[in-house]
């Protein structure tokens, strides 16, 4: 039988267990990348190891999310990511370079290599035929000092892409289909990789579309094969020495095969307030639009904004809507600004926006009271755009830029421009001015918002306290942790503490940490899919510090997962999900004999307020029983 292109790749990194489905199994990383909402952070960690330079083959920081500077907090901090970048050996790409997606597809991404990201949407670099997956702060930092990733070998779910994408839909289009298909949760452990003629028909920008929207299916990453398609792009970045054909063999098997006919395809849209409540475009025309944004590091790339400057063309954004757009990298600016596209774009109205995640993360553009925003971004969790009676749906360029024209939700299979000229050039405008260098010559900056790493204590031989809190299902990473204003406040963990689980209960900080200050613990009971989103640390760094012990959930997602047991707070499943309903927020609650439980993978949550017994499952790999004894990984790591 023959090989699956993600066994391939993990079995040429493999350093560490057996490569069988299941198994856990340590892989080299050669390529980092952070940005700057969460390698703040993950660069205070990396210097708490003690190393004079990075020991990974490349490591990239970006600054692309917060780079609004309202107060000094977030040009101290970009002061601090530049300085530290250079003394330990790290590429430094400057605000205004753009999105570290965007850019690390352009200008780092390799087939055949493994890309690790303290953002969730690194599987972007799948488009490119990289190994790229998303993981906290403190797991990049350990890769960058050379540490071995811990993963779990992962099923394979095969889709077989046919046929070829009619006019005016897109590779949004596909993902969104995807993502109908699997939903937002139960895929933990998972790698969507593409295969099929379909997939000949797609140049590696909109693979990338399609690799990096897979992150909200919660997989561990996506992979397209590195062929024709491939070299072009990379030869048109002269970047040509990079290519390497690889592919999954002919005879490869997979966990499950979902085939999607591209050419039955039409114009989707996600609704409110998940990436994975998909309608048709169609059933949604005429709703009236106040807010149209394009960009961000799902569909920024060139092809895209031509193809919305084409729609518009002639055009002017209708009175009723705000129309911005936010080019993914200064190379696609640049690139528009010579071919006329930009001027297009400002002659229908646009408000042109800087290359950055800005809009998608809520750190600027909050639509109004109770309107409807159309963005082309991943992400449409309740409040994220900051505004929690807005409605975001999530289209393509395509439906976006004609939607603007019209002032509704429109199916842009309506329009009459022209789209069939449009395609990858063979030529990409290159300038890697904004790209700095090491020179290990600069001293560390750090202003006053620039705190240290917390650290936890080991477990402790009780753990008893209260229920500090309870949640539903699909809480996501922006619910634990916001982000848009209070963004600026990441590296400063007593501050940004304050605002754990703002949108969802804004009195939980006073109460954790009343909690933690009269000697008990606190837990967190959760619903299912508990942590999807984001890759932030923070939302368990932050609950760390207000005391939080354990996590008990129905079910957890992969990277706060790690997130947590790289801090010390158990992550706890339910054995029968019924459990979840008799525990109310408030309850006393106590963990049997923990030490010992921590050893078997069995533990008994008492609710001493209602007398029960509750059987949990500790979901955690050898390794990370042994971080969460000693407090987390930070108190383990000797190198």
């Amino acid at each position: 039988m023959g090989q699956t292109q993600c066994y391939k790749i993990l079995s040429s990194h493999l350093v560490g267990g057996e490569l069988r489905k299941g198994e856990s199994i340590s892989i080299r990383i050669d390529q980092t990348l952070t940005q700057d909402a969460t390698g703040t952070m993950a660069y205070l960690e990396f210097e708490s190891l003690g190393l004079e330079r990075v020991r990974n083959e490349l490591a990239v920081s970006y600054v692309d999310h917060n780079t609004v500077q309202v107060g000094f907090e977030n040009a101290d901090d970009h002061e601090y990511l530049r300085t530290v970048a250079d003394r330990k050996g790290v590429i430094y790409s400057r605000a205004g370079n753009g999105i570290c997606h965007q850019v690390h597809l352009e200008r780092f991404a390799l087939p055949g290599k493994t890309l690790l990201g303290s953002d969730s949407h690194t599987p972007t670099a799948g488009g490119i035929g990289s190994f790229a997956a998303g993981a906290g702060g403190l797991d990049v930092a350990l890769a960058m000092a050379g540490v071995p990733f811990s993963i779990i070998a992962p099923k394979v779910v095969g889709i077989r892409l046919t046929g070829h994408l009619r006019p005016f839909v897109s590779a949004k289009d596909v993902i969104l289909k995807v993502l109908e298909r699997f939903g937002v949760k139960g895929n933990v452990n998972t790698v969507f990789e593409y295969f099929g003629d379909g997939v000949d028909t797609l140049s590696v920008p909109e693979r990338a579309t399609i690799a990096n929207m897979g992150a909200e299916c919660g997989v561990t990453t996506s992979l397209f094969p590195s062929d024709g398609n491939t070299k072009a792009f990379l030869k048109a970045q002269g970047r040509g020495d990079g290519f390497v054909p690889l592919s999954a063999d002919v005879d490869a098997e997979y966990d499950e095969v979902f085939e999607i006919d591209l050419s039955s395809l039409e114009p989707l849209a996600a609704c409110p307030h998940s990436p994975g409540n998909i309608r048709s475009v169609s059933e949604l025309e005429g709703m009236a639009v106040n807010q149209v944004l394009i960009g961000s590091c799902t569909n920024s790339s060139l092809m895209d904004l031509r193809k919305a400057a084409r729609i518009l063309q002639g055009h002017h954004a209708a009175p009723s809507v705000s129309l911005g757009v936010a080019p993914g990298s200064r190379e696609v600016l640049m690139m528009i600004t010579e071919d006329g596209t930009l001027e297009t774009l400002i002659k229908a109205g646009a408000r042109i926006l800087e290359s950055a995640c800005g809009f998608c993360i809520g750190n600027h553009q909050s639509p109004g009271t109770e309107s409807v925003s159309l963005r082309t971004s991943n992400r449409n969790f309740y409040a994220r755009s900051g505004t929690p009676s807005a409605s975001v749906y999530l289209v393509s360029p395509e439906t976006a830029a004609y939607s603007a024209i019209t002032g509704v939700f429109s199916d842009p299979r309506k329009s009459d421009a022209d789209l069939s000229d449009i395609t990858m050039p063979n030529e990409f405008l290159i300038d890697d001015s904004m790209l700095l260098k090491p020179t290990y010559s600069l001293d560390v900056k750090r202003g006053p918002n620039i705190g240290e790493p917390p650290r936890n204590t080991p477990l402790p031989h009780i753990v008893k306290g209260h229920a500090a809190i309870k949640v539903r299902d699909k809480i996501t990473t922006d619910h634990i942790m916001p982000a848009g204003a209070r963004l600026k406040y990441r590296s400063n963990i007593p501050l940004y503490s304050t605002f754990v689980f703002e949108s969802v209960d804004p009195e939980f900080p006073k109460r954790a940490a009343q909690l933690r200050d009269e000697g008990e613990s606190g837990f967190i009971i959760a619903g299912a899919s508990y942590g999807q989103g984001s890759s932030r640390e923070h939302a368990a760094i932050c609950p760390m510090y207000l005391g939080i012990r354990a996590v008990c959930a129905i079910s957890i997602e992969r990277i706060h997962q790690a997130n947590l047991c790289n801090f010390g707070i158990l992550p706890l499943l339910f054995e029968d999900e019924e459990d979840y309903q008799k525990i109310e927020q408030g309850d006393e609650l106590e963990l049997v004999d923990p030490i010992a439980s921590l050893e078997s993978g069995s533990f008994t949550l008492h609710d001493i307020t209602k007398d029960l017994r509750i059987p949990m499952r500790l979901f955690a790999s050898e390794e990370q029983k042994s971080m969460l004894r000693v407090g987390g990984r930070l108190n383990e790591v000797k190198l």
